[in-house]
């Protein structure tokens, strides 16, 4: 869905791109993962002053999650892991980066669309810490890019 709306749309080099894999038990998944970005970074802890990630685009959900972050998963409690098999929060089970990968970007953009999505904004900019989305806290900026009826303007 992402190579489609955006990637296929700019020059990125394929070796650019390293989708999450679909193979194997999801915590299988997220290990692999974890080590092809590591891979990618040249090491495997954070350094504050050197990014993983230029900009981390990122939705929120009704409930207030993100990146599949959802409320009551142990996805949240993670500090050390980079990704997360996050299983039983939807019928499917996930992958996820997890708090301390996301805040590895020089920029972290939401991308909000839909009036559906009005109550939650307001929690998310209030900090609520109830709220998955609003324990992301990247290195750099933080950005909201909201649509009219998200941000329940004319």
């Amino acid at each position: 869905m992402t190579d489609l709306a955006m990637i296929a749309h700019v020059p990125i080099p394929p070796e650019n791109v390293h989708g999450m894999p679909v193979d194997g038990t999801p915590e299988e998944a997220a290990h692999r993962y974890e080590h092809v970005l590591q891979a990618c970074y040249g090491a495997d802890e954070f350094d504050p002053d050197r990014p993983l990630f230029d900009v981390t685009l990122l939705g929120l959900g009704e409930d207030g999650h993100t990146a599949s972050l959802f409320p009551g998963t142990a996805a949240l409690q993670e500090t050390q892991a980079w990704v997360s098999a996050v299983i039983g929060a939807k019928p499917e089970p996930r992958l996820t980066l997890t708090y301390p990968a996301l805040a590895s970007s020089r920029a972290v953009a939401f991308l909000i669309a839909g009036e559906a999505k009005q109550k939650m904004l307001r929690r998310l900019q209030a900090a609520d810490p109830a709220l998955p989305a609003s324990h992301v806290a990247p290195e750099g900026e933080l950005l909201f890019l909201v649509d009219q009826a998200a941000a329940g303007t004319p």
